[in-house]
């Protein structure tokens, strides 16, 4: 029988609602006008098609989920405006909560423009568009849609614009299933979302108490009606919700995936931000970063090619990263080998033309009896301290340079990391790199707290020293071995391009771009959004003591305490709904 209820009253949609409305506000134009209908007040129509769908929500709420915060008051009123014979102020009420409702619907509806990430599932309610949906079915051709189609979260708007309204968000969005985040301990409901409703709760007690105690000391049952209507905590309990769905949908833009809006809500009390280096802070390959020479017979450019030549055969990443390294700076063709021969821990043995070459590290050299002169050595060593990989060159017996290879610096490092600490968060650099090397990266990017030759279980203890101090730390990393510190920490951020499925898995959210400098939005995001939540909450609060203290008073009646109601839902909606595309201004 429940199941039916819902059925009817999801029926129809938008279409059934306006065509209800239309009805109901001619029929309460013909009762003010004292027209009749077979000896019956026009006004029941605006009951029957308004007024029983708000009664019929409250009784499912009642029964499935013992929900009393919402649609009972108004029940109650609209039940006590026809026992006193108020017919056409029931039917007008009935008429005002449903108006609302749909005004919120549609404040609540989100605009998807060509080219951006589509931010929660929803309904098209406008529009024509194609949609990519490699992310969720591999489907490698873009898929047509219009009104009534529903689109995921995370696929891609290719090329109209549409209006859509959200159905789920969050845990319930697909692509938050699809990647299947772990729980955590305290997962559920933001803490502020339950705050809301435990307020929300008392509100109704309070209402009932009220209107019972204000009919007692007036007699007049209006008043008690109208405090029915404007105590009704829709805007309270709409003030949370909402402004964790927008900031979902502006966080999914910026190319994060969140699973709840908990992990938001604890990103914004964070103080420290703790990275792992290497595909985070770093891009997780090596690049050639140096070529030194220090034979008269060849140029760095000459001794580059020569290497590159020698490794285009390796299946080494080193070799790899010379060869793709010369390739993207240089544009002529490597010449073909006469000999290569990988060995195994040392490097390469390969001949080009009328040359012998050597490629690897100082062992190699030394088994062919080559000596690595000291000049050579020395300077070797500053890349070396600074966490660099050198691979020496011989060429026909003779040591004549070498290249320098490391994990380079994101672009956007230096300026993220700057960006952060005006946040008011401080950046940690956990890294298993030695002192020297983690302490030469630090400095680029202007960490002054770094913890070096880290292995997980210290990135872990660290992790859990800062917490038991009443710091607030979020973990951003790649790697399996940054999982347990993913796990550990208030809020995980997790590389989603680069980054394992096992720390994807641990985190709290997904950054699938792993466009690092997002990460800084983010954070003022999470601080917006609770900053939302309280002036919703401040605001709707205020609203019903000033309504209600009216209300008594008999300065308001219940078509204007439902005028009222519905406007504090209203603002509340779009006040949350300016958190979709909200972004910090640059003042610079």
């Amino acid at each position: 029988m429940l199941k039916t209820l819902e059925n009817f009253l999801e029926w129809g949609g938008v279409k059934k609602d306006v065509t209800c409305l239309i009805l109901s506000g001619i029929a309460l134009l013909a009762s003010l006008l004292d027209v009749e209908l077979f000896h019956i007040n026009p006004a029941w129509i605006a009951i029957i098609l308004c007024g029983v769908p708000i009664i019929l929500e409250a009784v499912i709420g009642l029964v499935t989920r013992f929900d009393i915060k919402a649609d009972v008051l108004v029940s109650l009123a609209l039940i006590a405006s026809i026992i006193i014979g108020e017919i056409f102020a029931a039917g007008e009420v009935a008429f005002i909560m449903q108006l609302g409702a749909l005004l919120e619907d549609l404040t609540v509806a989100l605009r998807v423009l060509p080219g951006e990430t589509i931010p929660v599932d929803g309904i098209i309610l406008s529009g024509q568009t194609s949609v990519d949906q490699a992310v969720m079915t591999g489907e490698s051709i873009p898929v047509d849609k219009g009104a009534g189609d529903s689109v995921s979260s995370g696929t891609v708007n290719q090329f109209g614009s549409f209006d859509m309204r959200a159905t789920k968000v969050g845990d319930d969005s697909s692509i938050q299933r699809m990647i299947r985040l772990v729980q955590s301990v305290d997962a559920g409901k933001a803490k502020i979302v339950g705050i809301a409703d435990r307020w929300a709760t008392w509100i109704v007690v309070i209402a009932l108490s009220a209107a019972g105690l204000t009919w007692l000391i007036s007699g007049e049952i209006i008043r008690a009606v109208t405090i029915l209507v404007v105590f009704c905590p829709c805007a309270l309990v709409l003030a949370t919700p909402t402004a964790i769905m927008a900031a979902i949908g502006n966080a999914t833009k910026h190319g994060f995936l969140v699973r709840e809006g908990d992990a938001l809500e604890r990103l914004a009390s964070v103080t420290k931000i703790t990275f792992d280096k290497t595909g985070t802070l770093t891009y997780g390959t090596p690049r050639v970063t140096a070529v030194k020479s220090f034979s008269k017979e060849w140029t760095d450019e000459e001794l580059f090619r020569l290497t590159a030549c020698a490794e285009q055969r390796s299946e080494h990443p080193l070799g790899k990263a010379i060869v793709e390294s010369y390739k993207n700076q240089y544009s002529d063709e490597l010449p073909a080998l006469a000999r290569f021969q990988m060995i195994p821990g040392q490097g390469v043995s390969a001949e080009a033309g009328e040359y012998e070459i050597l490629a690897g590290n100082p062992e190699l050299l030394q088994a062919d009896q080559i000596t690595l002169p000291e000049d050579m050595r020395a300077a070797a060593a500053a890349y070396l301290e600074n966490g660099s990989t050198v691979t020496y060159v011989a060429v026909s017996k003779t040591a004549v340079g070498f290249i320098a290879l490391s994990d380079t610096l994101r672009q956007d490092a230096p300026d993220t990391a700057e960006r952060i600490r005006d946040t008011g968060a401080a950046p940690v650099l956990l890294t298993g790199d030695n002192e020297k090397a983690a302490g030469y990266m630090a400095g680029q990017l202007g960490i002054r707290e770094i913890h070096a030759n880290c292995l997980p279980e210290d990135k872990l203890r660290y992790i859990e020293e800062f917490q038991n101090s009443g710091e607030m730390v979020c973990m951003i990393g790649d790697g399996i071995n940054d999982a347990p510190a993913l796990k550990k920490a208030c809020v995980g951020i997790a590389m989603g391009g680069i980054g394992s499925d096992i720390a994807v898995d641990a985190a709290d959210i997904a950054l699938i771009n792993d466009k690092i400098s997002e990460l800084p939005h983010l954070l003022l995001l999470a601080k917006r959004m609770m900053l939302t939540i309280k002036c919703n909450l401040t605001f709707s609060m205020t609203l019903n003591f000033i309504a209600i203290v009216l209300a008594i008073t008999g300065v308001l009646n219940p078509v204007v305490g439902a005028l009222v109601h519905n406007a504090g839902s209203v603002i509340v909606i779009v006040n949350s709904a300016f958190l979709l595309g909200w972004k910090k201004k640059d003042h610079n």
